[in-house]
């Protein structure tokens, strides 16, 4: 009996010697206290609600909310529930979120490449411009931009930098489609065009691995782009319309209105984000070889499509990543919002906190909200850095 005690303490040594098991073990007890810590939280809080003679649930948000939302990118009025409430907060938050993603990496790859430019006023403008929007706290830039709108001339003295286009201390105007049949089937037709020429690619990516040779599919598919809304614009009974706005009286009617708080929040996180992005940018494109670039001016390509085709599709390896971290960064400090009054998710949830005093429910809302969203950048990012990988083997 002697020797089998020496030999189970050294299977054990063995197992605890292992690496995967060891991070199994760490990570299982790891779990266990974060799930002891949260159900010890939620026992005392719950306890505490109850002592107070509060409710616990969900059942609030199907109450009416009585108050009314500034803006909103679906239809709300004080008659729908907290439920609608929140979700109109919400789908202000995603707005913001895609414009902002949309607009920082338009201006943050341009500013990039100008930030490398051999034009030393360019480079150093663009520097200029990092420095002090890296280095500037973002709610002090917000209150900035906040000010600078609501301090512009009234509608009859608007700014119009473009024919349709009017800013003004009442917000941005810009002309808008008119909601009819005929944009319905022309957007059916460009979705169709776009079908079309995803199957063509993959068509065309079959035929060259078979015989190695890529078939000419551009004029197929622009013919698909022209075609499809075409014959979907004809198939309706109205015509596309456009709604410009004009000045009537003492403020603008037509068109799509933006609030002065929308125009700050949305300026606040593109200047903000963009200086990153940059960086980012610019690290990306000085990360290839410089041979490539030798390369690319011994074929006798000009400098943009040198810098279109060879310089930024490989660069995207080392852009993307850090590119994920920065959409997901403008998307939290859109939370910011509350401090200039646009009424996002957080400004919102206080409301319905502050009337229902459900504010253990409405927290873990807007949390898993934001986590949603975040997940969901993180996932789209990840495909997309997927497949610059797989374009590169």
């Amino acid at each position: 009996m002697t020797p089998a005690a020496p030999a189970r303490s050294r299977n054990f040594a063995d197992l605890w010697n292992d690496a995967g098991v060891r991070k199994t073990v760490f990570q299982a007890a790891l779990v266990a206290c974060v799930a002891a810590v949260a159900f010890l939280l939620w026992w005392n809080a719950s306890g505490n609600i109850a002592r107070r003679g509060l409710e616990v649930g969900f059942a609030f948000l199907q109450r009416t909310a009585n108050f009314a939302i500034g803006e909103s990118v679906i239809p709300y009025s004080p008659a729908d529930s907290y439920a609608r409430a929140l979700l109109a907060g919400l789908s202000n938050t995603v707005v913001v979120a895609l414009f902002g993603c949309l607009l920082t990496t338009v201006f943050g790859v341009l500013f990039g490449v100008l930030r490398l430019s051999p034009n030393p006023f360019l480079s150093r403008l663009v520097g200029l411009y990092v420095e002090i929007g890296r280095n500037v706290p973002l709610l002090l830039q917000l209150f900035f931009w906040y000010s600078l709108c609501t301090r512009l001339s009234g509608p009859r003295q608007a700014l119009s930098p473009l024919p349709g286009v009017f800013l003004s201390n009442r917000g941005l105007r810009l002309p808008s489609f008119v909601a009819n049949d005929g944009l319905l089937l022309t957007v059916l037709g460009l979705a169709i065009a776009s079908v079309v020429w995803l199957v063509l690619r993959r068509w065309a990516g079959h035929v060259q691995e078979r015989t190695g040779q890529r078939p000419r599919i551009l004029p197929w598919g622009l013919a698909a782009l022209v075609l499809a809304p075409l014959a979907g614009s004809q198939l309706a009974t109205s015509p596309i319309a456009i709604d410009v706005p004009e000045l009537r009286g003492f403020n603008f009617v037509g068109g799509q209105e933006f609030s002065p708080e929308f125009v700050a929040l949305l300026f606040g996180l593109v200047f903000y984000t963009t200086a990153f992005v940059t960086e980012i940018v610019r690290g990306g494109i000085q990360s290839v070889p410089k041979g490539q670039w030798e390369a690319a001016r011994a074929l006798g390509l000009p400098a943009q499509r040198i810098m279109r085709l060879v310089i930024l599709p490989q660069a995207m390896r080392t852009i993307i990543p850090p590119l994920a971290s920065q959409y997901i960064n403008l998307t939290k400090n859109s939370s910011l919002a509350v401090a200039i009054g646009f009424p996002d998710l957080i400004n919102i949830s206080n409301t319905v906190i502050n009337q229902t005093g459900q504010a253990l429910e409405v927290i873990f809302i807007f949390m898993g909200s934001y986590l949603t969203l975040n997940l969901m950048i993180s996932a789209l990012m990840n495909r997309l850095n997927a497949a610059f990988a797989a374009r590169e083997r």
